[in-house]
């Protein structure tokens, strides 16, 4: 069961989307808190700690739900900043898109995100999709975040 004070960050634009993603996800089991950003600039400010609005608390455990395809900044810019960040790159990022074109996969992948899902166009699929994810996420270990590097073994 995944620990309950990590929580699930939902960077999704499509209202649809992010309401199936919720719904679903709490079917599966899940009752962690969760938070959700509409674009991608919004996910930066509350990472990076900028723009005064909410911002992440150091050493809370976060994994973040990452559409592609955003206002203002789209996903894989911001996949990009949280990678090159010495602390943030811990974050296990999930990729949730309707692209599945090999070559975003790949970049995706080479930026450092931890999956990718394809988002599937049907319905049912998309609810046994997100299902299956709530089934992962009850397994998976996530760091948490400080506001340093810690070096020390």
């Amino acid at each position: 069961m995944m620990k309950k004070d990590i929580v699930i960050l939902l960077a999704e634009d499509d209202a649809g989307h992010t309401a199936l993603i919720k719904r679903n996800l709490k079917r599966a089991g899940l009752a962690n808190q969760m938070l959700h950003f509409e674009d991608g600039q919004e996910i930066l400010n509350f990472l990076f700690k900028t723009d005064g609005g909410p911002q992440r608390e150091s050493g809370t455990g976060y994994l973040l739900l990452l559409d592609i395809r955003m206002p203002k900044v789209d996903g894989v810019e911001v996949l990009r900043q949280i990678k090159q960040d010495p602390e943030l790159r811990k974050l296990p990022v999930i990729m949730l898109t309707t692209t599945d074109d090999p070559r975003e996969i790949e970049r995706c992948h080479h930026l450092g995100c931890s999956n990718y899902i394809a988002k599937p166009i049907d319905y049912d699929k998309f609810v046994e999709a997100i299902k299956q994810l709530g089934l992962f996420l009850m397994v998976v270990e996530v760091p948490a975040i400080n506001g340093y590097v810690d070096f020390v073994k």
